[in-house]
């Protein structure tokens, strides 16, 4: 199959193309080579044979140009991470928004009927919980004043007891609760909107809390695992934001490559969107992953800071079920062994 992967030179979309190029599929990348995750002067990482377009997602001339001859996208493109404020609302929107928006129409013009969308976890907001007296209920918001008293746990919305979290199916409601969660999700709303209208089909993909080698490091949208990774080669204690508690799934990049192969090769349902949760199904604290990570590298003991940043949400955790029965994927890497690794991998330099 040839496969136009957007986003392709990024830490993400490089596994993807490589795991696609391993299947056999003819690959060409798009890529805009942003400053806020590729360093000046640098040049992808990508396999012989890989045709590289550079250009950007939201330019329609460029886009048409990468999609000819092209049977299929996967569409890694993205601007990811919580941000640094609301100032980075604009650049989310374009990059997120409007390129998606462009891609898709593009598509439609060159009648390229196959769309593997990268997603997150994110749209889910706070994730599944259950009420001892209420049953199954939305989190409520946390509040500034309990998180500065050291309360991190959501509180039920009808009674305020403390709630138990649960997995997340894909049919959970979706409650995008920061910038890049609302991004994400209107990517979702475009691609279904782009089915419907064309006939396409689309698989949305929720990434949840990706790790592996050649991560971005030192930037203000590197993900947690790299920035802890970051603290320990300088010698610092890797800092624990709230009480370390946070449930996540923290799945390896190899695996979401292959998750991306599997759904590539997946026949979608025509004019709609399928959204699979991609993790490991095996979740872990925020502070277990820190300090996995420091025994592997050798040290020193993360710290629990207490500190919060609002936009973060308590606990979200995947099923894996679809994902398994559907597609047929099961993340392969272990936690220990996939920390014990990247304890050593190679990140990619800061820009």
């Amino acid at each position: 199959m040839r496969v136009l992967v957007t986003g392709g030179a990024g830490f993400i979309g490089s596994h993807v193309v490589e795991a696609f190029v391993a299947d056999g599929h003819q690959v060409r990348v798009l890529d805009a080579m942003l400053p806020a995750v590729h360093p000046a002067g640098s040049t992808p990482r990508l396999p012989a044979g890989v045709e590289f377009v550079h250009g950007d997602v939201r330019d329609a001339d460029t886009v048409d140009g990468a999609l000819t001859g092209v049977d299929a996208v996967c569409h890694q493109a993205a601007m990811v991470g919580l941000g640094v404020d609301v100032q980075d609302m604009a650049e989310y929107a374009g990059i997120n928004g409007l390129g998606t928006a462009v891609l898709l129409a593009a598509m439609a013009r060159a009648d390229v009927g196959r769309l593997v969308l990268a997603s997150s976890m994110v749209v889910y907001g706070e994730g599944r919980y259950e009420c001892p007296v209420d049953g199954v209920v939305p989190a409520a918001a946390r509040r500034r004043e309990d998180l500065d008293a050291g309360r991190f746990e959501p509180p039920c919305p009808a009674c305020g007891r403390q709630l138990a979290w649960q997995t997340v199916p894909e049919d959970a409601p979706l409650d995008p609760r920061n910038t890049y969660a609302a991004t994400k999700l209107n990517q979702e709303h475009l691609a279904a909107a782009w089915a419907s209208s064309t006939g396409g089909g689309a698989i949305g993909l929720r990434y949840h809390n990706v790790y592996g080698p050649h991560m971005p490091r030192d930037t203000p949208y590197s993900g947690v695992a790299a920035i802890f990774r970051s603290a320990l080669e300088a010698g610092r204690a890797p800092r624990v934001f709230e009480d370390g508690g946070q449930q996540r799934d923290f799945v390896h990049v190899t695996d979401v490559a292959q998750a991306n192969l599997r759904a590539l090769g997946a026949d979608p349902p025509a004019s709609a969107l399928r959204a699979y949760n991609v993790a490991s199904g095996h979740p872990h604290t925020v502070g277990d992953m820190a300090a996995a990570l420091a025994d592997a590298f050798g040290g020193p003991a993360p710290q629990i800071t207490g500190e919060y940043r609002i936009g973060d949400v308590r606990h979200v955790v995947a099923s894996p079920t679809r994902a398994e029965q559907e597609l047929g994927f099961t993340a392969r890497v272990s936690f220990a062994d996939g920390m014990r690794a990247f304890a050593t991998d190679p990140l990619r330099p800061a820009p």
